[in-house]
């Protein structure tokens, strides 16, 4: 069973020194570990782990941002960022923010029987000025590189997509409607993937309200469960006899999210 995990860690560098990161790895084992908003270059964060190989993709701008992925078992090939044509097709770098190239916000794993890709999307921003670029730009132009991989094998990919699909992916959806993180336009991007085909693994296994992934740090979200579920795990459909589990991981601390995992057969049939 390959363990797959997903955390926006918020800052390597912090949560290496808390002592939070070393002691997550100890207890999970993971065998591939996506991370988003790591806020360094390589070997800024004294991460010891002799058992991973480590692929990093940080932003331009120093601690801003920023992707890696630490896998216990070695990629056929490892891509950052997305395709050229597609970054000017969809005028990914017209103003800098968003630009998935220059802001380290996405890495391809490609391994034998699928592709692992984790992302760190933009989010819209208080004044939801942002919302023209996540609506029009990113994320159809998301959309269209993993379906563009697709076409060649299985994809996975996961991370912070910075949005609440359903009002049971945050504990107070009438209160936040329209607000970033919570708008049609978000919404309807998210909707995009799953009619083309792809699932959100955990709700495959687990429906219902209380499941989070991200709290605020004011008025002790976190100890009272008033949260957002923004990080995923997200599938094509022809891996899913593959998925045996799908699992929140509310309990481990260091980031304002936690982290998301889900469980591959590979030799499912």
């Amino acid at each position: 069973m390959l363990k797959l995990y997903s955390w926006n860690v918020n800052g390597i560098r912090a949560i290496v020194k808390k002592g939070e990161f070393q002691k997550f790895i100890a207890k999970h084992q993971p065998d591939v570990l996506c991370l988003q908003e790591t806020k360094a270059e390589r070997g800024q964060a004294e991460v010891d782990l002799p058992d991973y190989e480590e692929y990093w993709n940080s932003a331009q701008k120093k601690g801003y941002s920023g992707t890696a992925i630490f896998s216990k078992i070695k990629p056929v090939k490892i891509v950052n960022g997305l395709p050229d044509d597609l970054e000017k097709k969809y005028k990914l770098s017209d103003d800098g923010y968003g630009d998935p190239n220059r802001e380290g916000r996405v890495i391809t794993a490609e391994f034998d029987k699928f592709f692992l890709v984790t992302v760190y999307t933009p989010n819209a921003k208080d004044d939801l000025s942002r919302i023209p670029l996540r609506h029009t730009q990113w994320d159809p132009a998301f959309l269209e590189y993993c379906q563009r991989l697709e076409k060649k094998k299985g994809v996975i990919f996961c991370g912070d997509l910075n949005v609440a699909h359903m009002p049971d992916d945050l504990a107070r959806p009438k209160e936040n409607e329209g607000k970033k993180g919570f708008t049609l336009e978000e919404r309807e991007g998210f909707q995009n993937f799953l009619d083309t085909g792809f699932l959100d693994t955990f709700r495959v296994f687990t429906k219902g309200n209380g499941h989070y992934t991200w709290w605020t740090h004011w008025a002790n979200a976190r100890a009272r469960n008033v949260g957002w579920r923004i990080d995923y795990f997200l599938a094509s459909k022809s891996l899913k006899p593959k998925i045996k589990a799908a699992q929140i991981h509310a309990n481990v601390m260091g980031s304002d999210h936690c982290p998301i995992s889900i469980e591959l057969a590979l030799d499912a049939k």
